[in-house]
């Protein structure tokens, strides 16, 4: 459906989560918001969709309400821009500020899966059967951006994922800006500029727990941001060649970016340390498989170009192996 673009009142109701008391009504900007609406085609599920956006349950750039709205804070093109939306009767309403606000509510129905097709996915396995009939709203999200996924995949490099959400929480708060909008309660932020990630001293990456090689990689990345971002209009293989030409990108980190900037269904994650001991398990009960018994399980779904979303759906059972060795120990590189 085309979107309907209309002003909105600058005052906004938030509800719930870190708005403060549910029915709260937040004074907005001076600049009224943009508005659209879209229809999904068959079911839709808004969290499972745009789930994967989420960097830990505190993320500065993303919130989810009680009422069920997702905000969202992203530096598009544009310049900066928040988006909210709610699915409301089977339709998603969306609201957008600042510079972006235009180009966000462009972009809706491709962020939510509107270019995916979920048809093309046969299950060859009975619990991928049940996964892909119990979650028929699941869409692969395609955001269109390369370097807002791009830099927290390389912050979740060999650390545990708790590491990494500490690092981008810290790093955005610090140097992000606050989001346009009605989003001061919610202390939602925008992610720097490449120009202001270049420029963060070697001791804030420290203090945030980012190790040299890390960081290393991140201002490798930025300084070609714009050559970067131009692989979210390619084919996921060939955008992936080209992040993975920057020095400390490789198949893992160009995986977890291009599954949400250029919603690759075929981009299944390699060099995890926890994705094929599940895959594994799921499908054959091997706990112990590694990347080439992933990709040999997962085999069936290559000629569909799905691997992706049947590893997605794996993930969405919670069939997951039963722990047996300690969690991977916290590394704080401040305390070398």
């Amino acid at each position: 459906m085309a979107g309907r673009f209309a002003p909105r009142p600058t005052r906004t109701t938030v509800r719930g989560g870190e708005a403060g008391a549910p029915g709260a009504v937040v004074p907005g900007p001076a600049t009224a918001a943009r508005t659209r609406r879209w229809t999904p085609k068959g079911p839709f599920d808004l969290g499972l969709t745009i789930g994967p956006l989420r960097r830990g349950p505190a993320d500065p750039t993303f919130r989810v309400l009680r009422d069920g709205s997702v905000w969202r804070a992203t530096r598009t093109p544009e310049g900066p821009g928040t988006l909210r939306m709610a699915l409301r009767g089977g339709e998603v309403e969306a609201a957008a500020w600042g510079p972006g606000a235009d180009w966000l509510l462009a972009q809706l129905p491709a962020l939510l899966g509107e270019l995916d097709d979920p048809s093309a996915f046969e299950p060859r396995h009975r619990i991928l059967a049940h996964a892909h009939h119990y979650r028929p709203g699941l869409r692969l999200l395609r955001t269109g951006l390369v370097l807002e996924s791009l830099i927290p995949s390389i912050l979740e490099q060999k650390v545990t994922t708790d590491e990494a959400y500490r690092a981008w929480r810290l790093l955005i708060h610090k140097y992000g800006t606050p989001a346009p909008g009605p989003t001061g309660p919610l202390r939602l932020h925008v992610m720097p500029d490449p120009r202001t990630w270049s420029l963060i001293p070697s001791w804030e990456w420290h203090r945030a727990g980012v190790d040299n090689k890390r960081a290393s990689t991140i201002l490798r990345a930025v300084k070609v941001a714009r050559r970067l971002e131009e692989a979210a209009a390619m084919e996921p293989s060939e955008a992936r060649a080209r992040l993975e030409l920057v020095p400390g990108i490789g198949p893992w980190t160009s995986a977890e970016t291009v599954q949400r900037s250029n919603g690759a269904p075929d981009a299944v994650t390699t060099g995890d340390l926890h994705l094929p001991g599940i895959v594994g398990y799921a499908l054959t009960g091997n706990r112990d498989a590694d990347d080439t018994e992933m990709l040999r399980l997962l085999a069936p779904y290559e000629d569909q170009g799905q691997r992706h979303r049947a590893a997605r759906l794996i993930l969405l059972t919670g069939h997951t192996p039963p722990r047996r060795q300690p969690k991977m120990r916290r590394t704080n590189i401040a305390e070398w």
